[in-house]
């Protein structure tokens, strides 16, 4: 528990066995101020994964739900579905490219009143070799479009974040891939939610080679299911379509 908010950690993961050890257990040892844990529930999805990233996690004592459909988006959801029933929802990758203390700015940004409080990494520190070229190309054009679509100041879309769990709850999340992060980010701008971003450090993995920005099919991917994803929210509002999200 946080400032009196219960939290849960949710974290994708797939052949992370190198990383996912130090990813729970730093996050598990977060102290709330008062001598209590700062996280309550932690579920880390095995999406699929083909070494112990299940049993490292297990052993660093978080819970393991498993997904063998491979998917950012589809992992979340199994996470969540896991999940014990908490106020705050923390997200976070299994790679251990993020500062655990860091995720309290998230959580205090949640409980001065945001709703969905993203870790930005671009006002923070970046490792050199955190982020690819290609990563850093398709913040910068992801949030053009907001901005240009919706109106609004995005500089990342970030994986670490924190949303409250009745807002996570009213966004309807769909999306089983790539377009997970940015179809958060634009139904609760939509909505009318408070979206902060708050600066996070990004660190170089220190194992394996990143799902995203190490490959040409997880770049085309990714970008490919964050421009749908974009047009796809885009033209759901233009025809009516937000209806169930709560838009007017």
């Amino acid at each position: 528990m946080y400032r009196g908010l219960t939290v849960g950690a949710v974290a994708p993961a797939r052949d992370e066995e190198r990383n996912i050890g130090a990813v729970v257990s730093e996050l598990l040892a977060l102290d709330n101020g008062a001598g209590g844990a700062v996280i309550d529930d932690f579920v880390v999805c095995d999406n699929g994964s083909t070494d112990a990233t299940a049993r490292c996690a297990e052993a660093a004592g978080a819970r393991v739900a498993h997904q063998p459909t491979p998917g950012y988006g589809i992992a979340c959801q199994t996470a969540l579905g896991a999940l014990a029933p908490m106020e705050v929802v923390l997200f976070t990758d299994g790679d251990h490219s993020f500062n655990a203390q860091q995720a309290l700015r998230l959580l205090d940004a949640i409980a001065d009143g945001a709703d969905l409080a993203i870790g930005a990494r671009p006002l923070g520190a970046i490792e050199p070799g955190a982020l690819s070229a290609p990563q850093r190309m398709g913040n910068r054009l992801a949030g053009w479009l907001i901005r240009l679509l919706w109106g609004a100041r995005v500089t990342d879309l970030g994986p670490y974040r924190a949303i409250r769990a009745a807002a996570l709850a009213r966004l309807h999340m769909r999306d089983v891939a790539f377009g997970w992060t940015i179809e958060m980010q634009v139904k609760a701008i939509q909505l009318g939610l408070t979206v902060v971003e708050v600066p996070v450090d990004t660190l170089r993995r220190r194992f394996g080679k990143s799902k995203v920005g190490g490959t040409l099919r997880g770049v085309i991917g990714a970008s490919l299911g964050i421009l749908g994803t974009i047009a796809e929210l885009r033209w759901r509002q233009r025809s009516g379509g937000g209806e169930e999200h709560g838009e007017a």
